[in-house]
């Protein structure tokens, strides 16, 4: 999957929520790919590595069916993962410890759009 430099892959099954943080990213001059759930994403790449040095992957932990903690494995399973950014509406310390044994970042709903695009622009570099 060819990607530009510095785009953002987002996962976020919330329709409203996806659409604020694709305007937020778009808008800063990310190129954003978004997806309503880890399987869109994983049918897309049907098996190919995601990462191929640019960009970040912004992803809620909780999705209907495959989590995103699940999409993170099975991505990594395929090479390297790109720098991962877990949105969450809830703060649990399981689900940072998860992140943290992940190496991403994790950013707590709701969140300011320019907390986002500080967290994107430091793991992701600037658009």
């Amino acid at each position: 999957m060819a990607h530009a430099k510095h785009e953002v892959v987002l996962v976020e099954d919330d329709g409203g929520m996806r659409r604020a943080v694709t305007r937020m990213l778009t808008g800063a001059g990310y190129a954003v790919q978004a997806f309503e759930s880890a399987e869109a994403l994983l049918d897309l790449l049907a098996g190919a590595a995601l990462w191929d040095g640019s960009g970040c992957l912004v992803c809620d932990v909780r999705l209907p069916g495959v989590s995103g903690f699940e999409l993170h494995r099975r991505i990594a399973e395929q090479g390297p993962t790109p720098p991962w950014i877990f949105i969450t509406a809830h703060d649990d310390p399981m689900v940072r410890e998860q992140a943290a044994r992940a190496t991403a970042a994790y950013l707590l709903k709701p969140f300011e759009g320019r907390a986002l695009l500080a967290l994107v622009g430091r793991v992701a570099g600037p658009p």
